[in-house]
Order: structure tokens, then sequence, then C-alpha cells
């Protein structure tokens, strides 16, 4: 994390305490490991881009190939944690650049192992080799360590600021590129190169842009398939500042008026994307925002005669996923999933109305979410037989026809949880047409 070293130093250890306390371990040894490069499978010296495990980064802030971070709850809080460093080969520095780490060197925790040798070992991180580990331990500790991440501290949303600003300038120099005759893959290269030009680091994902029938592919990797006039166009894409990401959808129609069940299906979802975001608040249940926005979206359909019956009685039944087949959004952070997921020791709800959750959790001050709902006409589901048995009452299908390959509309942005509410961290990105 590119910040100021006695800056970094604080937080890293307020988050270091907050874990430790966390997770309640008494004897325990905790080893977090940051991972191993990858090699390219192409017989060259190469390897893929290198990530140190979110666990790892979380309390170290660096991304060190094979470092390794130690806590032994016995000792005295000044020496509870160990952070276990390789050293830098003369190649490494010559080919790479690479510099020597700040920690304690790697050959040193084998020798400190074995001083607690016969004492349990809990692996968090990516597995260490040789390493024994204590698999129901590594669960509940992973449980706990990752409900504590899901609160930002200032460090933390100050890199996401900034990952937002840079997103939204391409975003905004993305607009005006939308028209017919443009590829989708120039429309990617114009919205990266916005990124990186306003300090991003990289992209928080692969970038989507899908266009027309592409449009209903939920992560549709950009092509040079042309766009052509009145279609949607799908993008998804958020820049990476310091290993921290942006998640945002746009949709628009290109170079024409839209007709007017573009219009309509956008209006359906943009409302529902911001009635939910109303509704992000301290205690809020997630799965509430979810179902709400699922019978909201459900209702819109109904009125557009493409589905029949009462809208909460649809939804109960799962039939909202036909259109709606995922959550209405997950954490944002250290990745574009960052710690979602449930909230420990609560069980999944197997209910057919949250089949697609993507988190089950009250939210918090700190958390920061995407809400991103949409409605799409996909065809293997919509031309799917056990499902055109199963919803034949609930469906419309000889309306539904006329739009399955149309694409679809997901709009989506990121949301800080505040003690009075919310804020949008990407408000300044227009949700219009």
């Amino acid at each position: 994390m590119k910040i100021s070293n006695t800056r970094q130093s604080k937080h890293l250890a307020e988050r270091r305490r907050r874990v430790a306390d966390a997770i309640g371990l008494r004897d325990e040894i905790l080893l977090i490991g940051a991972g191993e490069p990858v090699p390219l499978p192409e017989g060259t010296d190469q390897t893929y881009p290198f990530y140190a495990h979110p666990e790892y980064y979380y309390l170290t802030g660096i991304d060190s190939p094979g470092g390794v971070l130690a806590f032994d709850p016995r000792q005295r809080s000044s020496n509870r944690w160990v952070s276990f460093v390789p050293g830098v080969t003369e190649a490494e520095k010559m080919w790479e650049g690479r510099t020597e780490l700040i920690g304690t060197p790697l050959p040193r925790l084998e020798p400190w192992l074995g001083t607690r040798r016969g004492r349990p070992i809990i692996n968090l991180g990516l597995p260490l080799r040789g390493i024994r580990s204590d698999e129901g331990g590594v669960a509940r500790t992973r449980e706990q360590f990752t409900h504590v991440r899901r609160a930002k501290d200032e460090v933390e949303l100050s890199l996401l600021r900034r990952a937002a600003a840079a997103t939204a300038k391409g975003f905004s120099a993305i607009r005006r590129h939308i028209r017919p005759g443009v590829t989708e893959r120039a429309l990617q290269i114009e919205l990266e190169t916005e990124f990186f030009r306003n300090s991003a680091d990289g992209v928080g994902y692969a970038t989507i842009v899908g266009s027309g029938p592409n449009a209903d592919v939920m992560h549709f990797s950009p092509s040079r398939r042309k766009i052509r006039r009145t279609e949607f166009v799908l993008i998804d894409a958020g820049a990476r500042v310091d290993r921290y990401v942006i998640d945002v959808t746009r949709t628009f129609v290109a170079g024409h008026k839209p007709t007017h069940f573009q219009r309509d299906l956008f209006s359906i979802v943009l409302e529902a994307e911001r009635n939910a975001i109303s509704r992000c608040a301290p205690g809020a249940e997630w799965k509430d925002l979810h179902l709400k926005a699922a019978i909201e979206m459900t209702d819109g359909l109904i009125e557009l005669r493409l589905m029949n019956g009462n809208a909460e009685s649809l939804v109960e039944q799962g039939a909202h996923t036909l259109f709606f087949p995922h959550g209405l959004g997950h954490l944002v952070g250290l990745g574009v999933r960052d710690a979602s997921g449930r909230f420990p020791g609560r069980p999944k709800d197997e209910s057919p109305a949250l089949r697609n959750l993507r988190m089950d959790l009250p939210l918090a001050v700190g958390y920061v979410t995407t809400v991103e709902p949409g409605l799409y006409f996909i065809p293997a589901i919509l031309n799917d037989p056990k499902r055109r048995r199963r919803y034949r009452q609930s469906v419309n299908w000889s309306r539904v026809d006329n739009y399955i390959g149309c694409g679809g509309v997901r709009i989506e942005d990121n949301v800080v949880v505040t003690e009075k509410g919310h804020e949008v961290l990407t408000a300044s990105i227009p949700t219009d047409w």
C-alpha cells in the first residue's frame, strides 16, 4: 500500500490486533501464506502476475512471493506477529527490479516452528508445503478473519475512492465512443486507457463489454464484434489502486433513441437500484434488500406483460431468476468479491427466492458493497424446456420470445455504509442515457 510508513504501520498494527481478538487463538500457531508465483506454460522464466493472498496482504501490505506471516498467541503482544520474507536473488534484482523487503529472513521460519513443535497449526492464505494444518480450525478461523475484513478502515476507503475516481474518468471518456460500428474491443481499450491515465495500477477484474446478444452474458469478454444501431451495450469494469478495486456497470443504447421497451426495461432496473441504495444502512439485512429488489423488478415485468400473477408469490417460487439470475450485490475491497459470504454461524438460506444470493449479512459501518440489479433475456435460461414447463403460468412466453437474445440491462454502483446511512462512491458516474 503506497502510504507513509508511519501511517501504514499504525493501520497494520490495528488490523492485526483486531484479527487476533476475533480469531481467539490460545495455543494454535497461525501461518498465513502469501503464495508462490505460477510459471507460464511456455518453457520460459515468465510467471503469471503475482498477487499475494488477500488474507496475507491485509495484514502485511506487501506482495511478497513466498512470504509467511506467523502468529503465536502465547507471545507478548509486541512479538506475537512475525513476518518472514524471502531473500531477493541477483537475478530477481536484475530481471525484475525487486528489492529486499523488511522482515525476518524466511529460512528462520523452520527453527521458529521447531521451538513450537507439537502445537496445532492453522494455515490461512495459501497452503504451505510440508505443513499439516488443522482443517477444522482453518474453517473456524477463516470465518472470523473474513468477518473482521468486511469493515474497511480509512486507508482502505481512501484507496477505494481513488479507484472510484479513476473508474469515473474511464466511464466518462467511453460515453462518446458508444456508437454503431465501434467494436467491443475498441471500447475496452478506451476505457482501460483512461483508468491508467488517472493513476490506476490496473483493472480490478477482466473488463466486460457486451453488445446486442452479448449483453446477456454475465462475464462477456470484449470481442471484435461491431456494435449495431439501437443495441444494448453493457459495460462492467473498474479500476484497481494498490490492490483495491471498484466494480461498476452501466448499460447504454447505441446510436439512436431507445425503443419504448428498452426505455421501460432500463427504468425498472434503475428504480430498483435507487431503491436498494436508499435502503443501505447499518443493520439492514442484505437478503431483505435482495428480495425487495426482486419483487420490484418482477412487478415491472408484470406491468410489461412479460410475467403473470403476484410479484411476491412469483419471487417466492424463484420465477424472477428467469430474468434476474444473480444476486443484488457483493462486498468489494481487496478483490472484486472481497469478504462476501454469510455472517459467522449463519446457515445457508435454501429458499428458492434466495437461490442466487451472493451474501447473507446485516450491513455494518464500513462495509463497501455493490448494488447491481439486472434484467436479461438469456437464451440458455429462457429456452430451457424444464423452466418453460415449470413456469408455464407465470410467464407470457409468446411475448418473451420476442426479446430473447436482445441482451439485458444491469446498473451497478459501489456503496459504503456509514453511521448515518450510506455514501455512493461511484455517484459521479451518470446512469442516464
